[in-house]
């Protein structure tokens, strides 16, 4: 077979890689989660650990992101604000500036961050609050033009426009609760960097003075919540400028990513980015139809593009393209479920990317059988996020690919035409919940029937520990691709 005729669905569980836990025996969420579909994956071909950038970095999404799909972060990283406002819808031009920023709490007499999440659940009023300050003027800079939109949970992106404006400041983030506001400051002598740093302290102040006032923060003070009366402004970057991620690899990619900044890294590398109804990129998403979504998309044999992308040239145009060779389906509660240190939602997180995983093997499957198209199925993740520390860490992740035929035959046809295609809710967990209420729903994994490895190499389960037995060794996140593209190559020939 060819090597245009293979397909890859290839899923990113954010914050997927954990440290042991104690209270689950001294093992990892994954070694205890069941997850049948995850276990076949592994077992069916080739595995290995990954440090999405390199070894003892704990590294962000964005610059991860880059690294796994090709692009060295340290040459082309440029800030993650251009990326956040993108993804939410932004418009950027050479020149303008972008922040990954959050709605937050601000003790106004002390000037310190009293939360740096005004409110996880701020889906209503999010909106609200950025269309008031979309627009505002700097009465110090009037030639410059300010842009706000919602981007999900607390997020917004802001870009400004105007000119001499330079990426190289520091935000006014203090990362921490209970810690002061912080002023931005250029990071060079240049003119530009410390014009912008006057300019971006006077919009800090500019958004408080609009958000104290507004009737939503009125109200939220009423009823005891913590009010939104700030905007964390950090990331500072500009779009940047790369080959597309077609002329790189050569093949033709789409992106399901309800989370703004990795739809807006996407959109930056000529990523198509598709629609999934009732996918949000937090706890309420439906991962039923993410996986529908990319299913379809690497099922079709021909397609319109909102992007094609034309040899020699900067731009997508529109046209014709014989459907998407890449899904890219990315998973975002699983790092929530680790910020918020909640051992037990990831635990039951893992199973449900488990079961909508075994939804997209169906779905593909299927597809299979009336097209001619190789499919294969690569899960990993872009970085840890330790329950136990409730941020990002520097341990490897699993990644585990193999061929849709060799899935099947490891999970048993049977056991996949019996999934079910309905939507399902990510789990919930009651406030207070520990381990010791929860005993009974993580303990006792079995082997999800598999009892050996059927293809590749020794593994017969996907985690972090077992993964280290695989045959691709440890590797860096900037050798995934090609890994991807080696193997199907291998297979197809």
């Amino acid at each position: 077979m060819e090597m245009g005729k293979g397909r890859v669905a290839f899923v990113l569980i954010d914050g997927l890689g954990d440290v042991s836990i104690p209270k689950l025996g001294c093992k990892t969420p994954l070694q205890v989660a069941k997850i049948p579909n995850l276990d076949a994956i592994a077992s069916a071909g080739v595995n290995g650990l990954m440090d999405p950038v390199e070894p003892g970095l704990a590294c962000g999404s964005d610059t991860a992101h880059l690294s796994l799909l090709g692009y060295n972060p340290r040459v082309y990283y440029r800030g993650r604000g251009a990326f956040e406002s993108m993804g939410a819808g932004l418009a950027m031009s050479p020149g303008d500036i972008a922040f990954k920023s959050n709605f937050a709490t601000l003790d106004e007499k002390t000037g310190i961050v009293v939360s740096r999440r005004a409110d996880r659940h701020f889906e209503e009023e999010g909106p609200i609050l950025c269309a008031a300050l979309d627009g505002l003027k700097l009465p110090s800079f009037p030639d410059y033009e300010v842009r706000l939109r919602y981007a999900t949970e607390h997020r917004c992106g802001v870009v400004v426009k105007g000119p001499k404006l330079s990426g190289n400041i520091s935000g006014t983030d203090p990362l921490k609760d209970n810690r002061l506001l912080l002023k931005a400051e250029p990071l060079d002598d240049s003119f530009e960097a410390k014009n912008t740093a006057e300019v971006v302290n006077e919009l800090s102040k500019e958004i408080t003075k609009i958000l104290v006032s507004h009737p939503i923060n009125k109200k939220r003070e009423e009823e005891g919540k913590d009010i939104a009366n700030v905007v964390l402004l950090r990331g500072c970057g500009i779009r940047i400028e790369v080959p597309s991620f077609e002329e790189i690899h050569g093949l033709t990619p789409c992106m399901v990513a309800p989370t703004k900044i990795i739809a807006g890294l996407g959109l930056s590398l000529g990523i198509d980015i598709l629609e999934a109804p009732g996918a949000t990129g937090d706890y309420r998403t439906l991962l039923t139809s993410k996986a529908k979504s990319i299913s379809s998309a690497l099922a079709a044999p021909l397609q319109l593009s909102p992007r094609v992308f034309v040899p020699g040239e900067k731009e997508f145009k529109p046209g014709q393209v014989e459907g998407y060779d890449f899904g890219f389906l990315h998973i975002k509660a699983i790092d929530d479920a680790g910020h918020d240190k909640a051992t037990v939602l990831k635990v039951r997180g893992l199973e449900a990317v488990d079961r909508a995983i075994g939804q997209l093997a169906r779905l593909l499957w299927k597809a299979k059988a009336s097209g001619n198209y190789q499919y294969y199925l690569c899960v990993t993740g872009d970085h840890s996020t330790p329950v136990e520390y409730g941020d990002h860490s520097f341990e490897p992740v699993p990644f585990a690919l193999c061929r849709l035929e060799d899935f099947v035959d490891a999970i048993g046809e049977d056991n996949l035409n019996g999934v079910s295609l309905e939507d399902f809710p990510l789990p919930s967990v009651a406030s207070g919940e520990d381990l010791a209420e929860a005993a009974e729903t993580i303990a006792g994994k079995s082997n999800s029937g598999i009892l050996a490895s059927c293809c590749g190499d020794s593994v017969s389960e996907f985690s972090e520990v077992a993964a280290a037995r695989g045959c691709l060794g440890r590797f860096p996140g900037s050798e995934m691709m090609g890994v991807i593209k080696k193997f199907m190559k291998t297979k197809n020939e």
